[in-house]
């Protein structure tokens, strides 16, 4: 990038500002009260994102009379629910050729129960009222590059062999830019049913208060320190009190699990993202996007980007930066260097948008697992359940995990608790340094495929073999 589009492209950024767009909003409700002494229950949640939130709601869907307690180290949706992208996919597997790679055999009925769960989110959205801007619009992956098209297309041969296309269509260069207009567009694979747009603050937000409705007893500015089990029950310590409950469900995702035995699944990994000023008529009409889908490019360092309720474009990815030691930090969730190079991206993206400027730029962390989709398993005798791993589709994911959840606490046999999926592990990343070096290398070897028409390397390979292949 040459140093006067840097500074041309960089001016975008001076007035935005360090906070996630969608929590950046005057109808965040305040917070729940902390816990204060010592409090009973059926089912403990610990953590107040998508996965606690869910798995509480379910809960009392379930079961009315179940008398449910909710904590929440800071304050509901501030961590990766309240800064991700706002895609609501419903792929479980983080994709069909990820799905494809680790559970041909049940990649069918995968689909299946995704594709159920999404129809679940937009019915609960729409039975209690919970204004978050959802939009069924569906996602084009877009191939910038012309081995990236040939991928595109194989995926969907593949897909049409199983019969797993639905109303999913190839688009060459004329039909995608019809949709949207971008002259580093060759094609795209548009996914019209499977996922869905939303505010994902709000969402959270409005979990809060139908939990709440429904008798939740919600307690922010609570971590959960220590869990035990002093006999038939569990106990959770917290700073000012403690819970003790017949049984937990831990939906804390990056953060370190209270089962220590689970830590070593996940690693943070940071993602940023920059928010437009809303866009005018006439720059709409540049772009086109009258379908309002979310997009995101076939690259391995991939963007996401897609249009907010009134007209901002979100533009995130590429980086994915961990940090040695797989902190989960504050520090962490600002990154200059990534939101200028960003910004250089969008408008090599968008040339017709110059101009436009960027009103907010944040990053956060991602729970991430060796096979890039959920995990799922009970401690303390079947009386604590987990899930964790969603690596950036938890937005939709996380319903499904609560159901496993409950479904494993309750010990039932499911459709869910049958899949391979569900009673399977992924490896365990290394300690360090060997994890911190793992992933350089695989950062650098996937920049060099994305430079190199795909070919993946030596090093990615053995890591395809091992079932670490990162692919997206």
């Amino acid at each position: 990038m040459a140093p006067s589009a840097m500074t041309r492209w960089t001016k975008s950024l001076a007035e935005a500002k360090p906070v996630s767009f969608w929590l950046d909003d005057p109808g965040k409700p305040e917070p729940e009260p902390a816990l204060v002494g010592d409090e009973t229950c059926d089912l403990l949640v610990v953590g107040g994102g998508y996965s606690g939130l869910w798995t509480a709601l379910l809960a009392k869907e379930r079961d009315p009379g179940r008398d449910v307690v909710l904590v929440e180290g800071r304050e509901i949706g501030w961590a990766a629910s309240g800064r991700n992208g706002g895609f609501c996919a419903a792929s479980l597997t983080h994709g069909v050729p990820n799905g494809l790679a680790r559970w041909p055999k049940e990649i069918a009925k995968l689909e299946e129960l995704g594709a159920r769960n999404l129809d679940g989110i937009e019915a609960a959205v729409a039975r209690y009222g919970i204004d978050c801007d959802f939009e069924r619009t569906g996602e084009i992956d877009v191939a910038t590059e012309p081995h990236q098209l040939a991928e595109l297309h194989a995926m969907y041969e593949e897909m049409a062999a199983l019969g797993l296309t639905g109303t999913a269509e190839l688009l060459d260069e004329d039909a995608l830019r019809e949709q949207v207009d971008s002259p580093t567009f060759l094609g795209g694979f548009y996914d019209r049913d499977g996922v869905a747009m939303l505010h994902p603050a709000k969402l959270a937000w409005g979990l809060k208060r139908v939990c709440r409705d429904l008798g939740v007893r919600i307690h922010e500015h609570t971590p959960a320190l220590e869990l035990a089990s002093p006999g038939t029950g569990m106990a959770v310590r917290t700073p000012y009190g403690r819970v003790f409950a017949r049984q937990v469900a831990l939906g804390t995702n990056v953060f370190p699990s209270l089962v220590r035995r689970v830590r070593p699944y996940t690693v943070p990994v940071y993602d940023y993202a920059l928010m437009t000023e809303p866009l005018d008529a006439d720059q709409m009409a540049a772009v086109g996007w009258r379908n309002r889908q979310g997009l995101g490019d076939a690259a391995n360092q991939f963007h996401y980007f897609r249009l907010s309720a009134d007209n901002r474009v979100l533009w995130g990815g590429y980086d994915a930066v961990y940090p040695f030691g797989g902190k989960v930090r504050a520090e962490y969730d600002h990154r200059p260097e990534t939101y200028a190079k960003l910004a250089g991206h969008f408008f090599t993206c968008f040339p017709q948008l110059e101009g436009v400027r960027f009103t907010h730029a944040w990053g956060g962390a991602i729970d991430t697992c060796s096979r890039f989709s959920a995990f799922f398993g009970t401690a303390y005798g079947d009386r604590v359940a987990y899930a964790a791993g969603y690596t950036g589709l938890g937005v939709g994911a996380t319903r499904f995990g609560a159901d496993v959840m409950l479904d494993l606490l309750a010990g039932e046999r499911t459709e869910r608790t049958d899949l391979e999926m569900v009673r399977s592990k992924p490896l365990p990343f290394p300690p360090e340094p060997l994890a911190w070096a793992g992933v350089a290398l695989t950062k650098w070897g996937l920049a060099r495929a994305d430079a190199n028409a795909g070919r993946r390397n030596v090093w990615l390979r053995a890591m395809d073999r091992m079932g670490l292949g990162f692919d997206s």
